[in-house]
Order: C-alpha cells, then sequence, then structure tokens
C-alpha cells in the first residue's frame, strides 16, 4: 500500500483512468469481434465491410488514448482488411 499522499493519489487516479482503458478495450473487442461474426457466420461480406469502420475507429480510439500500441492497432487493421479481401475472393 502506498504511504506518502502523492502516491495515495496516484492510485487513485490509476484506479479511475483502469474503468476508462477497459471500457475502451471492451468496445474495441467487440466492434473487431462483430466484424468477424458477420465473416465467418454469416458470410456477409457488405456487412462486414460497413462494420469495418466502425472498428478502425474503436481501434485507432483505443490507440489514441494509449490502450494498445501503435504497432498493435495497425497490425489489428491489417488482418481485419485482409479477412475481407480473402472473403471477397472466394465470393
Amino acid at each position: 500500500m502506498p504511504i506518502t499522499t502523492s502516491a495515495k493519489k496516484e492510485l487513485r487516479k490509476g484506479a479511475r483512468k483502469r474503468v476508462f482503458n477497459d471500457a475502451r478495450k471492451k468496445a474495441m473487442r467487440e466492434q473487431v469481434k462483430s466484424v468477424k461474426k458477420v465473416l465467418t457466420i454469416n458470410k456477409d461480406v457488405a456487412g462486414a465491410e460497413a462494420g469495418l469502420s466502425a472498428a478502425y475507429q474503436a481501434i485507432d480510439k483505443a490507440a489514441k488514448r494509449g490502450v494498445i500500441k501503435k504497432n498493435t492497432a495497425a497490425r489489428k487493421k491489417s488482418r481485419l482488411a485482409k479477412m475481407i479481401k480473402k472473403a471477397k475472393a472466394i465470393v
């Protein structure tokens, strides 16, 4: 446990930020998962493309706030685009 007042304050700040970071990360995961679900289960390429922009937005916001790193965001976006391109080629 922290002893100094500044350390106690940092602990409180970290707890508040953790709530926002977890919410941002969860929103990102849900968007990515919904795009993947539309592609794999429903086989709906058009629907996946529509959800792609929302997923990109969620990923970018998470990277901007430091929830995930910039390269992680780029990798996630690249893999989503690659999945959609592959699904287009099949259909």
